[in-house]
């Protein structure tokens, strides 16, 4: 069976050396390729003789997946799969697997380092102290006591209020299943208008589907306090970016801090993010942490063997 990584997927050399020996020495040819092409004909090139193909969030549409006549499996080094034509799959018999779990505890400290970087002001006063400011009057905000609404308890958002429960939040939440095991760490599910009208903080933690698209809405953006800050380390066509960008420009909420947009960046000069006020934007890095990405070889290797 031919293997193909089409790009790096946190892979050092050496361990691409190993990995090929290893699965060499069980009848299997192991091609991995040491940089990140985009483009759809590099991309086909790369897969057109793969019967297994090993890649993270780059774009996989109908057009380069109809190239790979051989293709019966993508080990997705993952977790969301909006990316990728499902519909194209199903109907050509490619199973699709991801890296589920690999990056719960990166984009749930990610999450809480927003929230807490928001509050503080961190990155703004890193910049006003290199300008030769100063405290001057600023009084920042704890995030213990705080409301924080969570949307999404998948293992990331349970992971996530473990975290926030640490540090003294009352946490309720919001999401199409309510499991037992949230309630019993004493959170309340309630109705998405009351978590957004509640909440001091809000954070997002539910996949990409037609029903999630622009689920923040301006409706719901509106009906939070003057004070509230929202997160999203989620994916960023949950949120309706105008509507927030319009609500952080004119104060109806105090603060957001965003790891995801509607495409990777790097972003257009003209979003609407980049000039709005208490906005910390990162380059969707929640789930790049080292250990994550050690985390994620072990599982995508053992997808192989599934």
């Amino acid at each position: 069976m031919k293997i193909v990584a089409v790009e790096p997927i946190g892979i050092s050399a050496e361990r691409a050396e190993q990995i090929k020996q290893d699965l060499s020495a069980k009848g299997h040819e192991f091609v991995w390729y040491p940089d990140r092409k985009e483009d759809e004909n590099t991309l086909a090139e790369r897969m057109k003789e793969a019967e297994v193909v090993m890649i993270s969030n780059i774009p996989l549409s109908a057009n380069v997946l109809s190239q790979c006549p051989k293709l019966q499996f993508l080990d997705v080094a993952f977790t969301g799969l909006d990316h990728i034509d499902l519909a194209y799959c199903q109907a050509h018999n490619i199973k699709v697997k991801n890296a589920s779990g690999y990056a719960t505890e990166a984009v749930a400290e990610l999450t809480v380092g927003l929230m807490i970087d928001v509050l503080r002001k961190i990155t703004f006063l890193d910049g006003s102290i290199r300008q030769g400011g100063t405290r001057g009057a600023f009084l920042g905000r704890e995030l213990r006591g705080k409301t924080v609404g969570v949307v999404g308890t998948g293992a990331i958002g349970i992971r996530t209020i473990q975290l926030l429960q640490a540090f003294g939040c009352n946490v309720i939440a919001w999401s199409r299943t309510q499991k037992p095991e949230v309630m019993a760490m004493g959170v309340s599910y309630v109705r998405l208008d009351d978590l957004m009208r509640s909440s001091d903080i809000i954070t997002l933690h539910v996949p990409l589907t037609t029903e999630t698209k622009h689920l923040i809405s301006k409706e719901l953006l509106v009906e939070c306090k003057p004070t509230a800050v929202l997160v999203n380390t989620a994916r960023g066509n949950v949120v309706d970016m105008d509507a927030l960008a319009e609500c952080l420009y004119s104060g109806k909420i105090a603060g957001a801090g965003i790891d995801v947009y509607e495409k990777e960046p790097p972003l257009p000069s003209e979003h609407p993010l980049l000039k709005a006020s208490n906005c910390v934007l990162v380059p969707h890095v929640g789930y790049a942490t080292r250990e994550a990405f050690d985390d994620r070889i072990d599982i995508i290797l053992r997808n192989l063997s599934e």
